[in-house]
């Protein structure tokens, strides 16, 4: 039987991909930067079209979600690479990403019609610590979650989580500064439990329903007494412990709040012998409760044998047409055998709202 050349990619390559995969294992073996980003850069940045379906590109349809478009993204930067987490502006015009090697990244996303057309105006800056110098070495770099608190991706507030030195913070930034930070978030007494190289991977601050005023955060993988996922509403009128049904042995990678109250839960599992899945899990406002172990529901869940790679951030706004767009992109882990993915769909079924002035 003849194989399209995606498939003899995939199964002449088996040998390759074992080690990317092992990258994204063990992200310490990878070349990432071992100097810091002085100051802000501009970035030009390539981005070559994919199709998430490599031998059905014609297919739009996969779970509830409808696919937007994608890119694979390349630059001619040793800190381009690494994003484990990113905010979409309301309108859906630009990104700002966070680098697990301490540093931002910044684009307009450019379209043709609705569909993700690339990237454009980029830049590239260092996340300043408290004493307004660039972060350095890991323990202080490895930024791998991020929510916008106010503003825009220009000019605004933003929690930074970072892992090995577990903290989740407070960013003040403008077009050319990200930091230092002002304060931040006190962590559970749990947290301390956590790993090293497993610590909070999402934070979603809730806007709208009953838990406005919310942050919701969640590990990568902390489990509870019984093998799910611990994570915890921090603030708002309900704070508490929560719990992500463990379904397949998944990670938690990031979150993203929905325009209802609701949020959304990327997730990621690796396993030397079926590779990396990925999933994206959607749990309804009603559910958030302290005590609550959520099952929630899925939207998509995708194997290699599908266009993707290290999943590991998501980002959610808001279309004229009402639909929730999700913005998805990967963490190349520094390494020449993965990519820097970045990836939209559509949510058809959200509410319509009132659409901000500008936005898609």
């Amino acid at each position: 039987m003849a194989c399209s050349p995606a498939r003899v990619w995939r199964n002449s390559g088996a040998a390759i991909f074992a080690i990317a995969a092992f990258l994204i294992a063990a992200p310490s073996f990878a070349d990432k930067p071992t100097s810091v980003l002085p100051h802000v850069e501009r970035l030009a940045i390539t981005a070559i079209p994919i199709d998430f379906d490599r031998d059905d590109p014609g297919r739009k349809q996969f779970g509830k979600l409808v696919w937007r478009g994608g890119f694979t993204l390349y630059a001619k930067s040793p800190f381009f690479g690494g994003y484990s987490a990113l905010i979409v502006s309301p309108s859906g015009k630009s990104l700002l990403a966070i680098s697990d090697a301490g540093t931002w990244l910044r684009a307009n996303i450019e379209y043709d019609g609705r569909k993700l057309r690339g990237l454009s105006e980029a830049s590239i800056g260092p996340i300043l610590g408290s004493d307004g110098k660039p972060l350095a070495g890991d323990a202080q770099q490895d930024s791998e979650g991020f929510a916008l608190i106010d503003g825009d991706t220009s000019r605004g507030t933003a929690y930074v989580a970072f892992e090995r030195n577990h903290r989740v913070l407070r960013y003040p930034f403008t077009p050319d500064r990200f930091g230092p930070p002002a304060g931040g978030l006190a962590l559970p007494a749990e947290t301390k439990r956590m790993s090293a190289n497993r610590g909070i991977e999402a934070v979603a601050p809730i806007r709208a329903g009953r838990l406005k005023g919310t942050v919701v955060l969640f590990s990568e993988r902390l489990p509870d007494k019984n093998g799910n996922l611990r994570g915890w509403l921090i603030g708002g009128p309900t704070p508490g412990a929560i719990a992500l049904k463990n379904v397949g042995g998944f990670d938690i990678t990031d979150a993203a709040a929905l325009p209802d109250g609701g949020i959304v839960v990327l997730e990621r599992r690796f396993r030397y012998s079926e590779g990396v899945k990925m999933r994206i899990r959607r749990i309804a406002a009603k559910d958030l409760k302290p005590g609550a172990l959520l099952s929630g529901e899925v939207l998509l869940e995708a194997t290699d044998a599908l266009n993707i790679d290290n999943m590991e951030g998501i980002a959610t706004h808001r279309a004229v047409s009402g639909e929730t767009i999700l913005t998805l992109m990967s963490d190349d882990n520094f390494s020449a055998l993965q990519r820097t993915l970045l990836m939209q769909f559509a949510l058809p079924d959200a509410k319509p709202v009132l659409a901000e002035p500008g936005a898609r």
